[in-house]
This record gives structure tokens, sequence and C-alpha cells, in this order.
């Protein structure tokens, strides 16, 4: 299936005693999706699931997977790691009922290019649902060049890209151009030039504050007007900017508590919560957006 729109990354919201809020995370992906999202992502980086037990990740994925089915919209789960053995399996126990498995280039370990398509072929071939490369080498360590990105496209079972690579370089623009496979721009802030240049759709962190705002920034992008699309690019940078001046998702954990659509702000350790001035600009931009909507 071609994955195009908005994909929000869910954050996993606590409650004040650190235990898995189950009804806000549920609340929140019924809002998020009646904002106008194509549909969710679960225990990716925004949603700290190297900190969740395998208990809270199972359910985590149960209660986005039954918001899923009720409003016929995909899935995409988080899984693999650095370990390809450890990954197939992984993707050969996932959930059948996610539509895609979002899964990261390996990390730490800096494999070779080689390496890296070995193990996206291992992968892929072990998954039951299709893969996502997740692109992210100001995480992993790992840069991929062009012809790699290419020839992870034409793998079997890989279904497209999370492409975050921090800007917009040389190497984006030649994949861009050549690829016919589903790219989601990863990178909030760098969200509205990738779809310039033809992403379908982005998975941003962001669109769990302003969800119908990002919704309608893609469809722009790909229907225009292109006006619109310019002028959502510019109003929506600041919010990104100020969303990711602590480490995600802390700021935005904050603000979905400041709003009360969570119980708390907490995150887990090494993670520590938003710093007041964090939030308060984060607000601040969050009413000035409203008052010029």
């Amino acid at each position: 299936m071609p994955f195009t729109g908005l994909y929000v990354p869910l954050i996993t919201p606590f409650t004040e005693q650190g235990e898995l809020a189950e009804q806000a995370l549920e609340a929140l992906a019924h809002d998020v999706l009646a904002a106008g999202a194509a549909g969710l992502v679960v225990l990716g980086t925004t949603g700290e699931p190297a900190t969740l037990t395998a208990a809270e990740r199972r359910r985590v994925l149960d209660i986005c997977a039954r918001v899923c089915a009720e409003r016929g919209v995909p899935l995409i789960a988080g899984a693999g790691s650095n370990a390809t053995a450890d990954s197939v399996r992984a993707l050969a126990e996932l959930d059948p009922r996610a539509s895609a498995a979002l899964t990261v280039v390996p990390y730490y370990t800096r494999p070779s290019e080689e390496g890296v398509v070995a193990h996206f072929r291992a992968v892929a071939a072990a998954s039951p649902v299709p893969v996502l490369v997740y692109n992210i080498p100001y995480r992993t360590g790992r840069t991929l060049g062009v012809e790699t990105l290419c020839r992870l496209a034409e793998l079997p079972n890989v279904a497209g890209f999370k492409h975050a690579v921090g800007g917009i370089d040389e190497t984006t623009i030649a994949f861009l151009s050549r690829v016919e496979t589903s790219v989601l721009a990863g990178d909030d802030l760098y969200a509205a030039p990738l779809l310039a240049l033809g992403a379908s759709g982005a998975i941003v962190a962001s669109a769990n504050i302003a969800p119908a705002a990002y919704a309608e920034l893609i469809a722009a992008w790909r229907d225009g007007p292109i006006a619109r699309a310019r002028a959502l690019s510019h109003r929506l940078a600041p919010l990104s900017e100020t969303l990711f001046a602590e480490p995600n998702p802390v700021v935005i954990k904050a603000v979905l508590a400041a709003q009360g659509r969570i119980p708390s702000p907490a995150v887990r350790l090494p993670l520590l919560p938003a710093s007041a001035a964090a939030v308060t600009r984060a607000l601040e931009v969050i009413t000035g957006m409203h008052a010029s909507a």
C-alpha cells in the first residue's frame, strides 16, 4: 500500500504515578485521527519505547490497533534494533493488526552500507507486514548514499522510508528524484521542503499538538494551492522549533499536560521533564498560531 498523508507518532502518556495512562492514549489517538491524520505510528522515538516494559509496549500497540481498526486507518509500529537476529524475531512476532513496521537503520555498530542492505533484506523477508526503513543518521551514526537508499527501496516487502537526515542535502534531492516508493518526511522542521520535493507524507511529532494544521500542510503541498502550503510551512516552523528546544518528547508532553489532554508531563529517565521556560515559550507560540489562524 502507498503511505501518504500525515502519520502521527503518538507520545506515550503516563499518570502522575508513572503508570501507562491508557484512557489518555486512546483519546489522543482518536483526536489526531479526527483532525485529519491518515494513520498512527506507535512505539517510535516519540513514544519512548526504550523505557517501556514489554507488557506496556504490547498494551500501547493493542490500544492503538483497536482505534485504527475502528476508524479503518493504517497503524505503523516501531520494531527492530541494531541486531539483525533480534530484529527478525521481533518482526516475525509483530501484532498482525499493524499495517507496517518502522525499522531503524542499525545504530551504534555502524555497519557498512552493504551490511545495512543485508540487514534489511533479512528483516523484510521475515516481516509479516511491509517494512518502512527509518533513515535517521544523526541517531544511528550511519549515513547512507543514494545508491544504497535506492537498493533498499527495491527490496521485496520494503514499502518505503521515514527520511530524517536533519536537512535537505544532495543525497535527499537525488533520492527523491529517483525513487518511486513512499517517502515520509521525518524531521518536523524540514517536512515542508521534503513535501515540496515529492515526499508522499510525513511522520511528525509536532502533530501531537497541531494535527489538523499538519494534515492541511501535507494536502496543500500535494494538491495546492502552493501559496497556502507555503504559508502553513512558515506558520508551523516556529512550533516545531519550540517543541524540539529540548529532547523529544519532553516539551510535547508538557504542552499536552498543560492543555489537559494527558494527565501529567511525566517522562522516564534518562529523559528529564521540560523546563518551565521551554513550556512557556511553546504555549506562547501555540496561542499566537491560534490568534493568526
